[in-house]
């Protein structure tokens, strides 16, 4: 089969187990599949669903033919999986008739082994680290990945090294970095200055590098929009809404859903709305003044999307036109009230995550989601990412947050009468 790499800027081509992260003229790879001779149903996808094989099993690995050019005799003796995926899609009436628009569904990617949908792209990329021999691998982050990273190579006992922005990451992220044992740098910058160092770091010192510039990170992470297909029984959504930080995710979604319509897997395209934060917002700004992405210096609540210079945008901007998608953005308060909506929903979620309802209530009210629409929202990471957050919210205690939705600690004497009280009110 003819798979190859290809620059998504020149649209130069290279063998696709060149160890590379961007083409010669800088721009971003993509893995280009032969799908040539492919044999493939969702009668098959169903049944592995259904398989005791730890390789079915995973809500990556499922799909393996559309994931990583590896053959299965491969794929078998290189794959570190943790059964990532098989995260619920949730019914969400209440948030639909809060929101106004018809039906939604949450897909929630916070219940991925390490908390986050980190977890489909990390397996696809340690598998292929693995594949290539390599002992240590790193990334920059501000948490998800660098807890997706530290497990997975844990997990087959690579080292790893991971650069945080000093200040600007949540604990409840950087404990499972120090916790799975990986070696933990904190830097006097913000992502993006981690993103150039660790990039210097993998080219000198021959680091597998695990940001999502590479490559197979972006084809573990198709595997949500598949999910997303499966879960409705390959009857496409109106629309699927997620947040946007490093444009990853989106990239991941549109690609993958682009591959499995020209598969015959599903019979037509969803649409994409990409959410970001007011102050994190360069894909934004780019989208509406018909311009290339520049960089921003980020500030939001929203550790998870607070991201200035986006790796993914040209191939996000790409996924965006081939399915009619749009941008957004809506600042913190918005962010931490659907937030709130979302926690109290009994799903819960980050705030990164909680853009997407945010988002997805502008664009209907905006009329740009019709009312009648089917929506599958994605929430990227899991409620105790950021438990400060969640605290600070309900207690009034958020710098520049207006609550609007607290649930904050009732103070009361260790007095039964004075409880009972409290209870009636």
């Amino acid at each position: 089969m003819n798979h190859s790499l290809q620059c998504a800027k020149c649209g130069e081509s290279y063998p696709v187990f060149d160890q590379r992260y961007r083409c010669n003229c800088g721009g971003t790879l993509d893995v280009v599949h032969d799908h040539s001779a492919l044999s493939l149903t969702t009668e098959i996808l169903d049944a592995r669903r259904n398989s005791n094989d730890p390789i079915d099993r995973s809500g990556v690995w499922r799909f393996r033919e559309l994931i990583l050019p590896l053959s299965d005799a491969e794929l078998r003796k290189a794959v570190v999986t943790r059964g990532e995926g098989n995260t619920h899609l949730y019914d969400a009436p209440t948030m639909a008739t809060s929101i106004g628009v018809a039906q939604v569904h949450l897909k929630h990617e916070g219940e991925n082994p390490t908390g986050s949908f980190k977890d489909r792209g990390m397996t696809a990329g340690i598998t292929m680290a693995r594949h290539f021999g390599m002992k240590q691998g790193a990334c920059a982050s501000t948490g998800n990945t660098s807890a997706s990273m530290a497990s997975y190579a844990a997990r087959c006992g690579m080292g790893a090294v991971v650069f945080i922005p000093e200040g600007n990451i949540a604990y409840g992220k950087l404990s499972q970095a120090l916790a799975y044992g990986a070696k933990t740098i904190q830097i006097n910058g913000d992502f993006d200055d981690a993103m150039a160092l660790v990039q210097d770091l993998c080219g000198s010192e021959g680091i597998y590098l695990l940001n999502s510039v590479n490559p197979f990170r972006i084809e573990g992470q198709k595997a949500i929009g598949f999910e997303i297909m499966q879960d409705l029984n390959w009857n496409p959504p109106d629309w699927i809404v997620l947040p946007g930080g490093n444009l990853g995710n989106n990239t991941a979604i549109a690609k993958g859903l682009q591959e499995i319509h020209a598969l015959g897997l599903i019979e037509r395209l969803p649409r994409i709305a990409v959410v970001q934060a007011a102050g994190a917002n360069p894909l934004y700004r780019a989208w509406t003044q018909d311009r290339d992405v520049e960089p921003i210096t980020a500030a939001t609540i929203a550790t998870a999307i607070k991201i200035g210079a986006p790796v993914s945008w040209r191939k996000s901007v790409r996924g965006l036109r081939a399915l009619d998608g749009v941008v957004t953005e809506v600042n913190d308060n918005e962010i931490m009230d659907a937030k709130a909506l979302v926690d109290a929903s009994g799903i819960g979620a980050e705030p990164a995550s909680c853009a997407t309802l945010a988002g997805l209530k502008r664009l209907v009210h905006e009329g740009v989601i019709d009312r009648d629409a089917r929506v599958v929202g994605v929430l990227t990471g899991h409620l105790l990412k950021d438990p400060d957050v969640v605290v600070g919210y309900h207690t009034g205690s958020l710098d520049g947050i207006d609550t609007h939705r607290a649930n904050a600690p009732v103070q009361a004497p260790a007095d039964v009468d004075a409880i009972r009280e409290i209870l009636r009110q």
